[in-house]
């Protein structure tokens, strides 16, 4: 079964002249788990627009999104709240951790949202932080982490709560080459070894480079494509 799966799925947005404007015109596709796709394309295509659906951040104008088997279709936002908690992970290009608080501390917080005990949240964040390389960063505010630190904590609070579909939005987009590289090399691993299924949108070859498989999005529509001559 699909971790992520979109039928149909359409998207409009109303301009300010009262016109409608496409972003997304029937979009299918589908995500295994312990698999990564990544999502090309040239700016204003409307891979973040994708992105956003596929997670719950926002509802498509027509069709269906499932989330491991789970329709998104009617749910009240109080539904796609709990769903995205448990289910999805996100990632962007800018970490969004919360300055007055730990590595751990932001690690821990979508446990502690979900109602997880402070004991538990502990544990399984402290567990997520080791395995992106920062035991011994932990207890640092972010603004006592690189770049690169900050975003791998990021990364640790995005699969906390162990969730099937991990969605991520330029995520080496603001670092120097080198910790980008061992960003993409975290991710590939962590997609093999967690079992979680990923959608990338990327305009970075190197990260395209480690998915299974690369679509181009391209005047509302998927396609399968090499990456070679893509637009990126």
């Amino acid at each position: 079964m699909p971790v992520v799966e979109a039928r149909d799925v359409v998207k409009t947005f109303r301009g300010g002249d009262g016109g409608i404007i496409p972003v997304l015109s029937g979009v299918n596709f589908q995500v295994s788990r312990a698999s990564m796709t990544a999502i090309v394309g040239a700016s204003g295509s409307g891979k973040s627009t994708l992105l956003h659906v596929l997670g719950a951040l926002d509802r498509p104008s027509r069709g269906i999104v499932l989330i491991d088997g789970e329709s998104l279709q009617d749910r009240s936002d109080d539904e796609l709240a709990v769903i995205r908690n448990r289910k999805v992970g996100f990632v962007f290009q800018f970490h969004h951790l919360l300055r007055e608080f730990s590595a751990l501390e932001n690690v821990m917080m979508p446990l502690r949202i979900g109602g997880r005990t402070e004991s538990d949240a502990h544990g399984r964040a402290a567990e997520l932080l080791a395995r992106v390389g920062l035991s011994a960063r932990m207890h640092n505010r972010p603004s006592q982490l690189s770049g690169g630190e900050q975003q791998r904590t990021a990364v640790a609070r995005a699969l906390v709560t162990d969730p099937t579909v991990l969605l991520a939005d330029e995520p080496s987009g603001n670092l120097d080459h080198a910790n980008a590289e061992r960003l993409h090399d975290l991710l590939a691993e962590l997609v093999r070894d967690l079992e979680v299924g990923m959608v990338v949108v990327t305009h970075s070859r190197s990260l395209a480079s480690r998915a299974n498989r690369v679509l181009l999005l391209e005047d509302g529509r998927l396609a399968e494509t090499e990456l070679q001559g893509a637009v990126i």
